[in-house]
């Protein structure tokens, strides 16, 4: 199983910009962290897509390309790219010109995005949610399978036997489908065959399993194979010395987090034995010793009927750089050989 990490590259500020220095040193820290992860041996980082002050994501590609500058072995992800507000084109542009640079590491994992400031910022409606999504990937894998492209659709200009460069090192261009829990989301990627990265936040894991059970046979009606059917799982996850220490030190950041977003978007105010319940062996988050953690992955594995990839989502509880410095060396050193 692949083990990496997801960031959103957090300022660490829940409530006000930072200054240009406070920026350079958080994006520092940030290379620093995937240069480490490079070198501790694991195999992925993804840097997510977000349009708000506490985060500095909004370029995903140029944050990638750096790292990839001063990276050797680690693929290099969007964790996830909201495709229903981009341009596919430019899109697939940027992640071919990163996988040059990186010499055939780069992926992209696209979705509908669980936040929506992108859409009023690229002037897009909500109404349109589903639409642009299903609009804007046929024109992505298009465009990753064809040099030259014809297409039209509702919400881009139409192309005509029109070249697209430059072309990726990888042929074809890794692209995986980010999905929520949405019936639709899950049957869509079966049919395309495309890698599933499910977006595990909150509840229990095997709630999941019918819904990859049902992307699984929608892949396999459409004429994939089971190994082209990948999935993967995305969780929020802190590893320290011991799972005191671990839940200890993630708690408080976490709270304040997610209580501001619940405030936002309509959840319950976050409670510790609420947050005890979710670190639990049935419970979505992974904090723990490498022990634990390595234990429920491989749990979540098996409920799911097999993981090809698990990615750790750390920097929205207010860690401090050595702290996520010391998880990553953890995961590397103690999780990833546990997990085999």
């Amino acid at each position: 199983m692949e083990i990496g990490i997801d960031s959103f590259a957090a300022t660490g500020n829940l409530y006000s910009a930072l200054d240009a220095q406070g920026n350079i040193d958080a994006m520092e820290q940030l290379l620093a962290r995937i240069e480490f992860a490079d070198r501790a041996g694991l195999d992925v980082f993804g840097i997510g897509e977000h349009h708000r002050k506490e985060f500095l994501d909004s370029a995903t590609s140029v944050i990638l390309a750096a790292a990839a500058a001063r990276t050797t072995n680690i693929r290099l992800s969007s964790a996830v790219t909201v495709l229903s507000a981009a341009d596919p084109v430019r899109l697939f542009q940027q992640f071919a010109t990163l996988d040059i640079i990186s010499k055939g590491r780069a992926e992209m994992v696209v979705g509908r995005g669980s936040s929506i400031e992108a859409f009023p910022l690229f002037g897009f409606s909500l109404q349109d949610y589903d639409a642009l999504f299903a609009e804007k990937l046929g024109l992505l894998l298009q465009v990753k399978d064809n040099e030259t492209v014809t297409w039209s659709g509702r919400f881009r200009a139409p192309l005509h036997e029109q070249a697209i460069y430059p072309r990726p090192v990888q042929q074809p261009l890794p692209v995986w489908l980010g999905v929520g829990g949405t019936p639709a989301s899950f049957v869509r990627a079966g049919t395309l065959g495309l890698p599933l990265m499910v977006a595990i936040i909150g509840g229990d894991t095997e709630r999941f399993r019918p819904l990859v059970d049902l992307y699984r046979r929608a892949g396999k009606e459409a004429g994939f194979a089971p190994e082209e059917l990948k999935v993967g799982i995305h969780s929020l996850g802190y590893v320290a010395d011991t799972t005191e220490e671990a839940a200890e030190t993630y708690y408080p950041g976490y709270k304040e987090t997610f209580t501001k977003l619940g405030r936002e978007r309509g959840w319950p105010p976050v409670t510790r034995p609420g947050f005890d319940a979710q670190r639990g062996p049935r419970g979505a988050y992974l904090i723990g010793s490498p022990e634990i953690v390595a234990e429920k992955i491989i749990r979540h594995s098996e409920a799911l009927g097999g993981v090809s990839r698990f990615t750790f989502q750390m920097d929205n509880a207010g860690l401090s750089h050595e702290q996520l410095m010391n998880a990553i060396a953890l995961i590397g050193q103690k999780v990833k050989p546990l997990v085999g």
